[in-house]
Order: C-alpha cells, then sequence, then structure tokens
C-alpha cells in the first residue's frame, strides 16, 4: 500500500509544489542531491575531490517517454563530461547513466546510440561510465547494451543487484579481466519468483556474489552502507589477497560521510554516488516507492551525519 501512495504522490504536481515548500524536504534535498544544473555538480565533485573522495554523477531524469526528452538528457551528460573535463576534475569523477533515461523503454537502439556517443565522450574527458541498474524487466537488455558498449570501450561499468536471484550467475559472468561492477542490494519492490523477499537472504546472497567477484579477475565496486558488509568486503578482500587499489566502496552522497571519510584514510578508493538535477522529487518518491523502508534510512541519514 505504501508503494502505491509513494507512487501516486511521485506524480502529483500539487503535492511536490508542497513538498518543495517544506523546510524539511529542503534539508533532504541538499543533502541527497547535489543541486540543479551542472555548475552545482562540478561544485559537489570538486569538494568530495578535495576531501580524497571519487565520484559518480547522475543526472536525474530517468522517466523518459519521448525521443525528445532521451536526447536531453544525452546532451546533458555530454555537456557534464565536457565540463568535467575542463575542471580538471576527472578520472576522480565518472558519470553514471540510466539507459531508461536515454530511451531505452521507447527504443533500444536510440538508447544504445546515446550511450555510446556518452561513452565516447568519456573517453574523451579521461574518465569512464557506469551503466545503472532498473527494476528486472530491463536486466538483460541492460547487460546485453553494456556487451555490445564495452567492444568499444571495455571499461564500461555494470551494477548488478543482490536481491536478484540470478545475479550470482551475472556474477560469474561478469568477474573477468578489466570488468568494472558495482555490486549493490538493490532497492525495487520485485516478486519472490526473480528476488529474495527478506534483509537476511538479500545478505546472503550479497556475500555470496561479494565472494565471486572478489575471486575473480575483475574490479569489484562494492555498493554498501552495511557496516557489516563494509567489514566483510574488507576481509574478502585480503582473503583473495587484492590491494586497495584493486576494488573500491561506493555510497550515496549524504550517507554516512564519516564512513566514508575513514575508508578513504585507511586507504580506500571511495566512489560517492552523486545525484542532480531539477526532478529531485520524483527520484526521492521513487526511491521511497522501490521500497518504503527507504523512508526510515533517509529520515536517520538526515538526523545523523555518522
Amino acid at each position: 500500500m505504501l508503494r502505491s501512495v509513494f507512487l501516486a504522490a511521485a506524480g502529483s504536481s500539487r503535492l511536490e509544489r508542497l513538498v518543495e515548500s517544506a523546510p524539511v524536504s529542503k534539508g533532504i534535498v541538499r543533502r541527497f542531491v547535489a543541486g540543479s544544473g551542472v555548475q552545482d555538480a562540478l561544485r559537489t565533485s570538486r569538494g568530495l575531490a578535495d576531501d580524497g573522495l571519487a565520484v559518480s554523477l547522475d543526472y536525474l531524469g530517468e522517466d523518459t517517454l519521448t525521443a525528445e526528452q532521451a536526447t536531453a538528457t544525452r546532451d546533458e551528460y555530454l555537456t557534464l563530461l565536457g565540463r568535467l573535463r575542463e575542471a580538471g576534475l576527472t578520472p576522480a569523477a565518472e558519470v553514471s547513466v540510466k539507459l531508461s533515461a536515454l530511451g531505452q523503454k521507447v527504443d533500444e537502439r536510440v538508447a544504445y546510440d546515446y550511450a555510446h556517443q556518452i561513452c565516447a565522450a568519456a573517453q574523451e574527458a579521461g574518465t569512464t561510465v557506469t551503466l545503472d541498474m532498473e527494476d528486472h524487466s530491463t536486466t538483460d537488455s541492460t547487460l546485453e547494451i553494456l556487451a555490445e558498449l564495452r567492444k568499444d570501450f571495455p571499461s564500461t561499468g555494470a551494477v548488478l543487484q543482490a536481491y536478484l536471484r540470478r545475479t550470482e550467475g551475472d556474477c560469474r559472468e561478469l568477474a573477468t579481466a578489466g570488468s568494472r561492477v558495482r555490486l549493490c542490494k538493490g532497492a525495487y519492490a520485485e516478486p519472490e519468483s526473480v528476488a529474495y523477499q527478506s534483509a537476511l537472504d538479500v545478505d546472503k546472497s550479497y556475500v555470496r556474489c561479494l565472494n565471486i567477484l572478489m575471486s575473480g579477475e575483475g574490479y569489484p565496486m562494492v555498493a554498501t552502507h552495511d557496516p557489516r558488509l563494509i567489514s566483510i568486503a574488507e576481509d574478502r578482500a585480503r582473503w583473495f589477497d587484492r590491494s586497495p587499489e584493486e576494488y573500491e566502496f561506493q555510497m550515496l552522497y549524504g550517507c554516512r560521510p564519516e564512513e566514508q571519510a575513514r575508508l578513504a584514510g585507511a586507504g580506500h578508493t571511495v566512489r560517492v554516488y552523486v545525484p542532480y538535477g531539477d526532478q529531485w522529487y520524483g527520484y526521492l518518491m521513487r526511491r521511497l516507492a522501490e521500497r518504503p523502508a527507504n523512508l526510515a534510512f533517509f529520515g536517520r541519514a538526515l538526523a545523523s551525519r555518522k
């Protein structure tokens, strides 16, 4: 029921105006979203880089239903990458791209072509692209497009979600030399037929997937805020004789900044996932709709900077 409420809220312009005007909402937005434009993304990236952190920038706007929206998203990324290069922020800053924002659900070929152009711009800028993963209905399409992009841009990153039952197999396929793989738990509301439902089962799957990636020849990107999983990742890295340069941690902008600093201070690469753009309201509502438990997570993160 909560999922339906949040999805309905995401499409309500009246509620959007109310939320935007609420002081607590403004605090949440400032905490979790860099701002509305490229300059905001650059400013935030500079601050994080000065603190010894890497960055992955995500331009908000994944609800793309027209060719014009897809083109505008592509153009935004091309502009962003050019500005990152001019500012000397690469390779510390890369970009994360949702294929749905490039029109994946409208025309997969157009989404591939636009992603290819973004990858080319990233290569010219001296950085990389990671393809975000969305709900399970797009997994096969996303991995197929990833495989095509890697023919020309082998450093293109993948994202795998531990709560999907298929993910161990996908980890085995992608744990190859030069393969960058971000492993996250997953936050979409998925049916039991395709995804583990309990937190314990998701955590167990995460550790199994982590073992596959750490034992492989690729570059694991450990995306979690869970202290226990962070500790396990450090242990698995030692077990498989990985140096800190052979994997990295990733966390959301605004979440556990002290832990980000601690890990970076210990010699780990820590990449902060930084969303920006005008569509922050829909972004936050969709996060809550995907898993309403995120409401408590955002609340705790806002109340504490630990």
